[in-house]
């Protein structure tokens, strides 16, 4: 056998191996073993959990895990370096290789972050793995519309502070005692009774300002926050993200119609010249 054909055999397995880790039913095993994991590792926070089932909590944990490290070094095996390509891959590697952390010394505490091995549910359920796809391509716009809070925050409690500050230190005395009060305020958390109804007996005309600072940050910039998500999310559907119109099926439909006039033209016009002597 030649090298070429030894190299073709090598990439022949390794691309057999990769299409069977990606069956459905791979994909569904693995699926029930992260739901499993995740109950395990809630039941490991009860004491009483663990003084009867600890060791057996304990088997199964490991178990599940040395079946994530051996899934890992498969693909690992089929893709080789290629498998590091895929943010989503480089993922489920990290969260997997913290598991196998020590469980003393000063990596003790990174123990606690097995948790984040039932976050791999999310790279296997499509439909998961799109909208955290989504999600993360908002962060351009969801910046934007962070400083425009920013900057209304800033301004507010300078406002707040200046206004409010002497009657009321505990709420506006310092930027900082303003911007929290306000945050709370901008969350509708006990923000007529607890805030703005005390700050009304000194100061009556103070609705004013917290009905603008609301509907400036609550009911405006908090709904453009979901706008730029919710399309985000629509942009990561399938295909271009967009359903098609009736405009552009009737457009599809003409052109259609068009090309059969063409190709009847021109068979009736081979069809004359056929028939003359």
């Amino acid at each position: 056998m030649t090298a070429a054909e030894m190299s073709l055999d090598t990439g022949d397995w390794r691309s057999r191996l990769a299409a069977k880790l990606d069956l459905a039913p791979v994909q569904h095993v693995l699926i029930g073993l992260i739901l499993i994991n995740a109950i395990i590792l809630g039941m490991e926070t009860s004491p009483n959990l663990m003084a009867a089932w600890g060791p057996w909590l304990m088997v199964a944990d490991k178990t599940i895990l040395a079946i994530f490290v051996l899934e890992i070094t498969l693909r690992l095996m089929a893709h080789r370096m290629s498998y590091f390509r895929d943010p989503w891959n480089v993922f489920d590697f990290s969260v997997v290789a913290i598991a196998l952390l020590p469980a003393s010394g000063p990596l003790a505490v990174l123990r606690a972050l097995r948790v984040l091995r039932v976050l791999r549910l999310i790279t296997l359920v499509p439909s998961m793995k799109r909208v955290v796809g989504g999600l993360l391509s908002a962060l351009p716009g969801l910046g934007s519309v962070s400083a425009i809070i920013g900057l209304i925050f800033y301004v507010s409690a300078v406002i707040a502070t200046k206004l409010f500050g002497a009657a009321f230190p505990q709420w506006f005395g310092t930027l900082g005692d303003s911007a929290f009060t306000l945050f709370q305020v901008m969350t509708l958390e006990s923000w007529a009774m607890g805030i703005v109804r005390p700050v009304m007996e000194i100061y009556p005309q103070a609705w004013v300002f917290f009905l603008i600072f609301i509907l400036a940050s609550t009911f405006t910039l908090l709904n453009l926050f979901i706008a730029v998500i919710v399309n985000a999310i629509q942009q990561e559907q399938p295909g271009d993200g967009r359903a098609p119109t009736i405009e552009s099926e009737l457009a599809l439909l003409r052109n259609e119609i068009s090309r059969l006039r063409e190709d009847l033209a021109r068979g009736d016009a081979h069809i004359r010249e056929s028939g003359k002597p």
